[in-house]
């Protein structure tokens, strides 16, 4: 009897022992997060429109919102009448230049016309002088065209007078009406400022979510008056997660960015999920251990903070307990 109680004892302290080192389970531990954005208003009015339920999945890109913009589309309509009368000013300023120029083209005309006369009246001169020479013609005939010649000459130095005046008219008109050009030019470019920031506050009234996730928080109704920087609602990619755990810097040797793992969502009383992880990030300085997480070595003051990432199937929540194998 005494044989059997010893075989006993020593049964069960090789079973102790055997419990005494086996392994841990998991080398760190934390809570699972993900990617959370805080979509806020752009503008500022009612809110016209808000097709938002928290836990619907909405795509990215997809537009669940609209603030009114009644007021902003009026002012741009009246930077459009504004734009159409300094262009009807414009083509009228040029409408003058274009007349001012096309009465220097019938002088410079004129000019042309009493000089070919003059050529003409100074040849038929040539030949009546030889007439007269010959005595084939009074010398009447030759003084006619000689008193014509005259005045036609006259006539030029009146013309290229007109045209000179014309000239400078047409110079200080031309800077007149390029001044005003210039300055409805400067008006538009203005208009045409105004209008694109117009363009962008409409469009910042459309409330449209960054990429795809689901809605975790809805923070207004529609019907309500929003302004710039007021948030609507709040948003996470539950699809890819990840958790932070701590490390100790007995551990950081054997881990790296990149580095494959396992992770374990924690559902109590034993019942876990496995999902196969990847370490995004290590922290570069350390921090003292919190109190509401465990660590390899429980006796370590600093750990470092970790992230691992992987492919949530719908079953993780935001804040559940986790675990890490390395």
């Amino acid at each position: 009897m005494k044989r059997i109680t010893i075989m006993a004892s020593v049964a069960l302290m090789m079973m102790m022992a055997a419990c005494g080192k086996k392994e841990k389970a998991f080398d760190a531990t934390g809570t699972f997060e993900a990617t959370e954005v805080t979509i806020s208003a752009k503008a500022t009015g009612e809110l016209k429109s808000f097709d938002v339920t928290e836990g619907q999945v909405i795509e990215g890109g997809t537009q669940v919102g609209r603030i009114d913009t009644y007021q902003l589309v009026l002012k741009k309509q009246q930077l459009e009448t504004q734009r159409g009368q300094l262009a009807a000013n414009k083509r009228q300023l040029s409408s003058n230049r274009s007349a001012a120029s096309s009465q220097q083209l019938d002088l410079n005309k004129q000019l042309s016309s009493i000089q070919q006369q003059i050529a003409n009246a100074q040849r038929e001169r040539q030949r009546f002088a030889e007439l007269v020479k010959d005595g084939a013609v009074p010398r009447k005939q030759l003084e006619d065209i000689d008193n014509q010649i005259k005045v036609l000459n006259r006539q030029l130095e009146a013309t290229r007078d007109q045209i000179r005046s014309a000239n400078a008219a047409l110079a200080e008109q031309g800077k007149g009406i390029g001044a005003q050009m210039d300055g409805i030019d400067s008006q538009v470019a203005g208009i045409d400022a105004q209008q694109r920031q117009l363009d962008d506050q409409i469009a910042n009234a459309d409330i449209v979510a960054p990429y795809e996730g689901t809605v975790l928080e809805k923070y207004v109704e529609q019907g309500e008056f929003v302004s710039v920087g007021k948030p609507l609602f709040k948003m996470a990619d539950v699809d890819n997660m990840f958790i932070r755990a701590y490390v100790t810097s007995a551990q950081l040797q054997n881990i790296k960015v990149g580095q494959p793992c396992k992770v374990f969502a924690d559902y109590g009383n034993g019942q876990k999920k496995e999902y196969p992880g990847t370490i995004t990030w290590i922290s570069s300085r350390s921090e003292f251990t919190p109190k509401t997480i465990l660590t390899d070595d429980e006796r370590a003051d600093l750990v470092y903070a970790v992230k691992i990432a992987f492919q949530n199937d719908g079953y993780v929540k935001i804040g559940m307990y986790g675990e890490v194998k390395f």
